[in-house]
This record gives C-alpha cells, structure tokens and sequence, in this order.
C-alpha cells in the first residue's frame, strides 16, 4: 500500500487516510438523501436514485483513488440535478427522465472528448474568473429557489400558468414568489414549512459551531423531529427493500438516441459548461491544497483526475442518476491529513456500504427534512461573490446577469447565456473607444455567436 499510495513519500499514513476518508463521507453523505427527493420530482422511484447515487459515487469515487491517486471524492453534483428536476419534471417538463439521462451520457463523451484533447483546459482559460464565479453563484441562488418551493416555505407560479416553456425556462420569467408563509400562525398551520424552518435552524447552528457533518446531521435530526409532526412516514422503513426491485430501477434505462433527435444542444451544452467549471475548481482547489499539484508529476495527476470524472458524467447516467461531479467537500479530508487516493477509495467503500444500509432511512426522510440541506448549499455557493468586481462594469454587469437569470427565469443556461454575450460586447466596445483594453479570448467570440444563434433559431 505504501508503494502504491506514496504514502511515506506524501508524509501520512493508513490510518490517518482512512479517518480523512471517513471524514469526506460524513460530510457529503447528504447527497444520499438530497439527490433522491430531488430527482423524484421527473417520475423516478426514489430508491432507484438512491441506489444510483451511492453505486455511482462508490464506483467513481474509487477509480479516482486507483488511477489519480488523490483524495478527492465524486458524487451526484448539486445544481445540475436541480436543472435535470427542472427539464425532465413530470409534470411539465421537456422531456422524459430516460431522454434527459441520454443527454448527461452525451455530456459525458463530449467531455472525455474535451479532457483527451486538451481542449476543457483552454475552455477553462478563455471564460473571465467573474463569470466562472457568477455561474457557481447563480447555481446557487437557483438551488435555494428550489429549497423554498420543496420546504413550502413559498410557491412558485409562473405567469401565465404552469406553461412547458416556463417550467423548463424557456422565457416565461418567474415574477411572483407567492404565498411566503411570514406569519407564525401560517407556519404553524403548515406544518411541512414549520418543519423546514426547524431543520434550517439545526442546520445553521450546527454550522455555526463547526460541527463535522452538518448537513447529513441536520436532515437525520429533522426527520426524527417530523415524526410527531406527522411529515415522517416510518411505516416505509419496513416497506422498502434494502435494493429497488429490477423493474424500478433506472440502470441502462437512459434514451441516447431520444436525446439525439430532440437536438438538445442546449440542455447538452448546459450540462458540458456548468460541469467543466464546477469540477475544474473543485480538483484545483483540493489538490493544490494536499500540496499535490507541484512540477510535471502534478499536471500528469491532474490530467488523470480530470478524466476520471469525465467518465464518471456516462456511469453516472448509465445507473440512472444525474452528471456525477467532484465535490468541494473533499478539501474536508485533506483537512483531516488526507493526501492520497486511499482517502478516495475509504469514502467510495462507504458510499458502496451505504447502498445496502441506507435505503430504508432515504425512503423515510420527508422533502422538509431535505429542503433545509438545499437553502444551506445556496449559502455555501454564494460565497464565490466576493472574489467579483462589480465596480468593473464589464465585469460586474455581465457577471449580475448570470447570477440573476438563474433563479429570475428558472434556467441555467439563460443565465450562462447572458453572461457570455455581455461580457463580449462590452468588452469589444470598451477596446474599440477607450484606451483600456479587455482581453476577449477568440473562444469567448465563438461562444458567443452560438448563443445568439441559439436565441434567433431555437427560440424557447
């Protein structure tokens, strides 16, 4: 093991590579739970996600341990699963959950394609820090959008009715937030609110003293607190399985060639561009901060790592579940003196566990229990505004627009959209008639052409 981890040579050993393993799982065991109530909402059987997520996360999170050698962990990113709930809704949406799994898979190959010839690097250089920023926050303040809506804390009407185009923000922009339940009687009287509410506050507290494990704490704690409240069904802890039945499960179930013949560049494209950012800064981050990416060696690991998680992206979508990404939370078993893949591959062996331990208590936690974990993750990605200048215009407008077409027009990708074409033209216009000068990468220029293109030809 030493041999093939470095241990020694990396300055750690097996015990404390197992404890900073566990340490990684505890923290972003929520997704067990979160990922399930989330993608339920497309007609898929809540403990077929479960089993998706924790196969997909175990499976992956284990080969980055053995080809990358570092410790980071995958599984089911938040944000994107929120936009796949959004494009695949049962009711509403623009298309079917197996079609929208054909369009991550495709995602997917693009991206292996993009990492083996280099090309996501130089997508990764051309697109300015403050846009990058902006799309993690706007993801964010979209991902809380959700949270509110799930806890009942409000309800989200579209003008002009539960149109296809407004669900799958298509343009129908979301202007009323409708029904905020402010006063305490309200609360009281929903009680799937109040107990939002009080799974918010656990979770913040809990935050706040720097608790290990916060989120996976705080949703097992609303649960238990649901139960006299009458939102926790226990009777399903004896009525599901340990493992979904075959015909409930979604493994092999994804439509690649619906997918084709919709034509969905967009949600194709959405799922490329949100995804190279998030893991690009999530694996530079991490290992940058193990001490991992020094000389020729770190850029060789960090090629390795990068392929991994694109060929996660397909397993993810062939076992049924949504773009399966590197998590931040990895940085909390670095913390812990994690340096190697064995970090990875303990975390992956739990998430492995978790499959046949967990299913029951997934089945069991009511969306309020969940909702809180949501309105938290928002928090926690809205932290990249500060790194903005929105003294800049040039930045700070296009940068304003990503963040609030996100959750303003229930769409990722108008949000993305508007940044990109901003961005340019103001920065062309600054260089043609002042003497400042922003640099424009000539990607920048083709990207956005595409999306004007996509506006003019495609519509909604």
């Amino acid at each position: 093991m030493d041999k093939f981890f470095h241990l020694r040579e990396r300055g750690t050993s097996v015990g404390t590579e197992i404890l900073a393993g566990l340490t990684t799982f505890m923290t972003m065991a929520y997704i067990l739970f979160l990922n399930p109530n989330i993608l339920s909402v497309t007609g898929m059987d809540k403990s077929a996600v479960f089993f998706a997520t924790a196969v997909g996360a175990g499976l992956v999170t284990i080969l980055m341990g053995l080809v990358a050698n570092i410790p980071v962990a995958l599984a089911p990113g938040m944000g994107l699963n929120a936009y796949f709930a959004v494009i695949a809704a049962s009711k509403g949406g623009m298309m079917s959950w197996q079609v929208a799994l054909g369009a991550v898979f495709i995602s997917g190959i693009i991206f292996i394609i993009l990492t083996v010839t280099k090309i996501r690097q130089l997508l990764v250089v051309a697109v300015p820090d403050a846009l990058k920023m902006a799309i993690t926050v706007g993801i964010g303040l979209f991902i809380t959008l959700i949270g509110l809506k799930t806890g009942q804390i409000t309800g989200v009407q579209y003008v002009g009715g539960p149109s296809q185009n407004a669900i799958a923000g298509g343009g129908t922009p979301v202007l009323q937030f409708f029904e905020w339940n402010i006063l305490l009687t309200n609360f009281i009287q929903n009680r799937g609110a109040l107990l939002t509410i009080i799974g918010l506050i656990i979770i913040a507290v809990l935050m706040a003293l720097r608790v290990r494990g916060a989120l996976l704490i705080g949703i097992l704690l609303t649960t238990v607190i649901g139960i006299p409240m009458g939102q926790t069904d226990l009777s399903k802890l004896t009525q599901t399985p340990m493992l979904p039945s075959a015909e409930h499960l979604a493994v092999g179930q994804l439509d690649i060639m619906g997918a084709i013949h919709m034509g969905l560049i967009e949600v194709v494209a959405v799922f490329t561009f949100v995804e190279l950012f998030d893991t690009f800064g999530t694996l530079i981050g991490t290992t940058n901060k193990a001490g991992l990416l020094k000389g020729p060696e770190g850029e060789k690991t960090l090629g390795r790592a990068m392929l991994v998680d694109a060929t996660g992206v397909s397993l993810g979508a062939l076992l049924g579940t949504s773009t399966i990404t590197a998590f931040v939370e990895s940085a909390s078993g670095v913390a812990e003196g994690g340096r190697t893949g064995l970090t990875a591959i303990t975390t992956g062996v739990l998430f492995l566990l978790a499959t046949f331990l967990l299913a029951p208590i997934a089945a069991v936690i009511p969306d309020s229990a969940t909702a809180p974990a949501l309105i938290i993750v928002g928090v926690l990605m809205i932290q990249a505004v500060r790194n903005i200048d929105f003294v800049d215009p040039v930045k700070g407008i296009p940068a304003f627009l990503t963040i609030a077409l996100m959750p303003f027009t229930y769409s990722i990708a108008n949000g993305i959209s508007a940044g990109i074409v901003f961005y340019v033209l103001l920065a062309a216009l600054r260089n043609l008639f002042t003497k400042e000068k922003e640099p424009i990468h000539w990607l920048m220029w083709i990207l956005a052409v595409l999306v004007v293109l996509r506006y003019i030809f495609l519509g909604v």
